[in-house]
């Protein structure tokens, strides 16, 4: 529950983040790939924005939907080895 909870707080900043990416207005946002009308469009810059939010809600969800590691018999639950071991 709580590991959801830090995803979807993650994910909202990430995104909202890369929403104030995309819709600002800088020197360097590259050529219009596609434009929109009104002088605004989708610019080279916004592929690499677009690009990091992907990467990072992808490993959120990665981080949601895989099972928690948890030690299994003879590892040593501080992440050390084991006893008995070298």
């Amino acid at each position: 529950m709580v590991r959801r909870l830090c995803a979807l707080v993650v994910a909202a900043v990430v995104s909202g983040f890369a929403l104030l990416l995309i819709t600002g207005d800088y020197e360097n946002d590259g050529p219009v790939l596609v434009a929109v009308g009104g002088g605004h469009g989708v610019h080279a810059g916004d592929l690499f924005v677009l690009a990091g939010w992907a990467a990072a809600v992808t490993a959120l969800w990665a981080l949601v939907a895989l099972p928690a590691r948890r030690p299994g018999r003879g590892d040593a639950p501080d992440g050390g080895p084991a006893r008995g071991r070298s």
